[in-house]
């Protein structure tokens, strides 16, 4: 590991409760559980699946991942969707018997969404995490018990960390014990951006200059902005990587120089970065994304692809303030930004810069700072 700290040998059990399906985006949740798994046992408990009739009694679903990470995945009758109180009930009891049946008696929580307190309020952890990657309040069909459990969660909590500074500064203000952990990088795969690699068959047909997008296609996608830059520069290919979420894939901007290519694996993400020529972080300007630090900006610039975003505070600050990614708030300022994205590919002042600032970040350092303050508090806690 990065880091001149003892690695922990026995950490407790980790109970991880996401709102994320650990098979949809590999993300923050995976690449910090994954290195959970390596030193302790780590259940990662996602949310239920509802079946389509009523005879299926509810119970626990165990599926292995990587690392050993155990996905646990509570099934539950069609009686129970919409019935939210009993839905969570069951979940609970369900769980519980889990834990027995796990020999899960001395355990972390690691919350993701406060929505789980429901089903998890009733047992005992020895140590408590909030690792707040998003202001999920302000995400399209949150739920309106959002806001009110989260601020259960802050009573409960040992620990808050959070998935950026602006995050931080919001959230440091309702726990006294938060820690802002931004977006980090795992250098070596992102870096085979810039080594030989085969060209991936659905991206090898389309013409250069590309320009590319790769994450949930949702609505912190400016779509507008794309369909308008789309139109001025009929000469760029804009290629847009990630599955389709929470809006109708017919208001996507259809024109012959826009490629959706849809989602693709982790492992795959390096060889379509490789064919571009410049990256982008297309993000709206709305209440979705005032307090988002995009994992992709490091993961760009580590394949040595320039990047060019609209001013999200976390990208802002540092990327921009250090000239290490360009800044554009309208279609004309992101073309002309573009253009100068375009030249930077040969600018070995601007490779070596961002190269220096890499060095100071990856998801082995940050996992280790968590560790070290998990294990601080573990350490004060009365036997």
């Amino acid at each position: 590991m990065n880091s001149t700290s003892t690695t922990p040998t026995a950490l407790p059990d980790l109970v991880c409760f996401a709102h994320l399906h650990w098979d949809f985006v590999w993300q923050r949740p995976q690449h910090l559980l994954s290195r959970f798994a390596q030193v302790g046992r780590v259940f990662y408990v996602e949310e239920p699946f509802f079946h389509n009739d009523d005879l299926i009694e509810p119970h626990i679903e165990v599926k292995d991942r990587q690392n050993g990470v155990k996905v646990v995945v509570a099934h539950l009758p069609q009686r129970l969707r919409g019935q939210e109180d009993a839905a969570d009930a069951a979940q609970a009891d369900v769980l519980t018997r889990f834990f027995a049946d796990t020999n899960l008696n001395k355990y972390i929580f690691w919350y993701y969404t406060p929505m789980a307190l429901a089903k998890s309020r009733h047992l005992s952890p020895v140590l408590t995490v909030y690792d707040c990657m998003d202001e999920l309040a302000a995400f399209k069909f949150a739920p309106p018990a959002l806001r009110e459990r989260e601020q259960e969660l802050f009573r409960k909590a040992d620990l808050v960390f959070t998935g950026g500074h602006t995050l931080y500064e919001a959230k440091s203000l309702q726990h006294a014990d938060a820690h802002p952990f931004p977006s980090s990088i795992d250098k070596d795969h992102f870096g085979q951006a810039r080594q030989e690699m085969p060209e991936p068959a659905d991206q090898a047909g389309i013409a250069h200059p590309r320009i590319g997008f790769f994450g949930v296609v949702d609505e912190r996608l400016d779509i507008a902005l794309l369909g308008e830059l789309a139109a001025a520069h009929p000469e760029w290919q804009f290629v847009i990587i990630g599955p389709v979420v929470k809006i109708d894939p017919a208001l996507l901007p259809r024109t012959e120089n826009i490629h959706y290519l849809g989602g693709k694996d982790y492992q795959e993400l390096p060889a379509y970065l490789r064919g571009w020529d410049v990256a982008t972080l297309l993000f709206a300007d709305n209440e979705s994304t005032k307090f988002i630090s995009p994992t992709k900006t490091p993961e760009y610039l580590a394949a040595g692809k320039p990047v060019v975003s609209t001013p999200i505070r976390d990208v802002v600050r540092p990327y921009g303030d250090l000239d290490l990614v360009q800044i554009a708030a309208t279609a004309e300022e992101f073309g002309t930004a573009i253009e100068r994205a375009l030249a930077q590919n040969t600018d070995t002042d601007w490779r070596h810069r961002t190269d220096e600032y890499l060095k100071t970040i990856s998801w082995d350092l940050t996992w280790q700072q968590m560790v070290d303050l998990m294990t601080q508090r573990l350490a004060n806690k009365p036997a």
